[in-house]
């Protein structure tokens, strides 16, 4: 392994040892990016949502901890957003019984709640109108979805606007 790759890994695990200090038993680190410029971003997050003034205190204390006179270095630290597909187990426990879009390993899109989660499994119900027979009205289809976690491509919580 080249020096400067392990380097990398020393500081990823640096900045997380960093921030797992300084969670609380409601907040989950989802992840941590530090890019071959220095650029790093922190991605954390509460079973209760995520305050700003959590994401300031945490970038304070990574930042008193880390040398800017070895080297330089910017630093992000935020909540993932909802346009972020989920990357950890807890991100799934706090959308619970929130409706979810589905990307599939094999690019098969599903829209639903999120009713479930056991072990790597998790259970998505969906609701789809469909035509049954010639010259019927739609009827409302109730399908259940059982996925391993590892054979989705992407998750999110479905953005409503309104």
């Amino acid at each position: 392994m080249s020096p400067i790759l392990l380097q990398l890994m020393i500081e990823v695990k640096k900045i997380k040892d960093l921030v797992l200090e300084k969670l609380s038993t409601d907040d989950f680190l989802v992840d941590i990016k530090v890019s071959k410029t220095n650029k790093i971003e922190v991605f954390i997050d509460n079973f209760n949502g995520m305050s700003i003034e959590k994401c300031i205190e945490i970038s304070k204390f990574i930042e008193g901890n880390l040398d800017r006179d070895k080297e330089d270095f910017e630093l992000y630290v935020s909540s993932p957003g909802l346009d972020k597909s989920f990357k950890v187990i807890e991100q799934y426990k706090k959308n619970l019984n929130k409706e979810v879009e589905i990307l599939t390993i094999k690019d098969k899109k599903i829209k639903g709640i999120l009713s479930e989660i056991n072990n790597n499994d998790i259970i998505v119900n969906e609701t789809k109108k469909v035509k049954k027979e010639r010259h019927k009205k739609k009827q409302t289809e109730k399908i259940i979805h059982k996925l391993n976690i590892n054979n989705i491509k992407s998750i999110k919580v479905k953005i409503l606007f309104k």
